[in-house]
């Protein structure tokens, strides 16, 4: 079986500083599972990697889409699978890097999410409900048929929302339910799926910091010039943190103080989710910072299980 390490965790807890560390440590290269550095010129909002922190390190999925192309696990999934035989071809370790649970799973078990349910006419219904009666009543579709998918889904990811009920509608199962199933699947990787975590004050403190960061780099600027290309709320890229929550302030819906404050608050919220997520997950290494002095204990650690 090929070898496959995970070094995931909630935003901002420090997995970019110590996946360069580990990949230099075994010869490894970086995947990354992030739904949001893969867009070209949204750098900023996204905490995006700069070439020089790479350290050399080869690094893939990250800067090679446009704005206005739609990411999803799908395309997420194809894009790993090819970046994953050009390393192994090299007889490098790949890393997967990045906080978005669902991707991760997707690639870890080569979870089939592919073919079923993928109704467009039922999604493009859907679509119009939903600009028809707004989020709630979307939300409240799903709900009445799934109400366990409403647990992982945040009614504001529309995409997911339609894509849970026209999967039900088309396939007569909740995704839940398949994706419970899907998840029970072995993996075809020797995988070791390390989680890093870290005291949750210190954790929010670091949010908030990179958000102040954010904006003394030119956040706000970087939001215009991507309206100015023609991009708007409607495009998935735009719907990430830090790009909706500036794009209200822009259109005059809030005061930028205000849209800071709701873009710290949804960050929290979100590495909340993340972390929900990571303890349903199976075979998880939880690497807790709190436990280690320093840097370099966390990676004898994970050397340790490599």
């Amino acid at each position: 079986m090929n070898k496959l390490i995970v070094l995931t965790g909630p935003t901002a807890v420090g997995k970019t500083g110590l996946s360069i560390g580990l990949a230099k440590k075994i010869g490894g290269e970086i995947i990354s599972a992030d739904s949001m550095q893969v867009y070209k010129g949204m750098d900023i909002g996204t905490a995006k990697i700069k070439e020089e922190e790479m350290q050399g390190v080869k690094h893939y999925l990250i800067d090679v889409l446009d704005p206005k192309d739609d990411f999803n696990v799908y395309t997420f999934q194809k894009m790993a699978k090819k970046a994953l035989t050009d390393i192994y071809a090299k007889g490098k370790v790949p890393i997967i890097v990045g906080g978005t649970g669902f991707y991760i799973q997707a690639l870890l078990y080569d979870i089939d999410f592919t073919t079923e349910g993928d109704d467009e006419e039922i999604r493009n219904e859907l679509t119009l409900f939903l600009e028809k009666n707004g989020v709630d009543e979307l939300y409240k579709l799903l709900y009445d048929i799934d109400p366990e998918s409403c647990k992982i889904i945040h009614k504001n990811n529309t995409k997911k929302v339609i894509r849970a009920i026209a999967f039900y509608r088309s396939t007569g199962t909740k995704i839940s339910e398949h994706n419970e199933v899907q998840k029970e699947k072995e993996s075809p990787y020797d995988f070791r799926y390390f989680v890093l975590n870290d005291n949750r004050d210190k954790l929010y403190n670091r949010i908030n910091e990179r958000i102040d960061e954010m904006i003394d780099e030119g956040l706000v600027k970087e939001v215009e010039g991507l309206l100015k290309k023609g991009l708007n709320e409607t495009n998935i890229s735009m719907q990430g943190l830090g790009y909706k929550e500036i794009v209200k302030y822009l259109k005059g819906e809030c005061s930028l103080e205000e849209a800071i404050y709701e873009l710290k608050l949804n960050t929290r919220h979100f590495a909340k989710r993340q972390l929900t997520w990571f303890k349903r997950e199976k075979d998880v290494i939880w690497v807790n910072k709190n436990e280690f002095k320093s840097e370099d204990e966390i990676m004898s650690y994970l050397l340790s299980f490599i």
